[in-house]
């Protein structure tokens, strides 16, 4: 078996689980979810409320206090979303890992996860709440936290999210 990049940060109960793309090439090497010095995610967690205070990338496994567990759809491979190979994709392990831990709500971080995992083009989905999968949470979309989509971002998916939560 191939090593993940990043361990996947689960356990049964949360509320929200967020699933990213791949770990980014500085995440990969310093060992932590969100570790870019451009990404978005541990401000907009923060933000919302959905931490009382910002974490540091090295805290990622500290989400769990607060209801909260990170993934990837790709454990295997880093990088951008352009450089993971097609083949690294692994919706099954995905759709195993949630509906073993079984959170209120799945959260894909980008429209490229959330287009893996629906067999879609990107394009073709909107941000906020997602069509519903037999045997899996909710699911929303939401704009990715990584610093190449900073010209494209917005905030209010993430706050509507944390709102959907609070109501769990």
């Amino acid at each position: 078996m191939v090593a993940h990049v990043l361990p996947d940060v689960l356990r049964p109960g949360l509320r929200l689980v967020i699933c990213g793309s791949a770990a980014g090439a500085v995440s990969a090497a310093r060992g932590a979810y969100y570790a870019g010095p451009g990404n978005k995610f541990w401000r907009i967690l923060a933000e919302t409320g959905l931490t009382p205070r910002q974490l540091a990338p090295m805290e990622f496994r500290e989400v769990l206090r607060f209801g909260i567990g990170l993934t990837d759809m790709v454990k295997t491979a880093s990088g951008s979303d352009a450089q993971l190979p097609r083949e690294a994709n692994d919706v099954q392990g995905l759709i195993k890992r949630i509906r073993r831990v079984a959170p209120g709500i799945v959260a894909f971080n980008g429209k490229r996860a959330a287009a893996v995992f629906y067999g879609v083009p990107g394009a073709s989905l909107a941000l906020g709440a997602g069509a519903l999968s037999a045997d899996f949470p909710p699911v929303w979309i939401l704009p990715s936290t990584s610093g190449a989509a900073a010209r494209t971002w917005n905030s209010e998916p993430w706050h509507a999210l944390a709102r959907a939560v609070a109501a769990l």
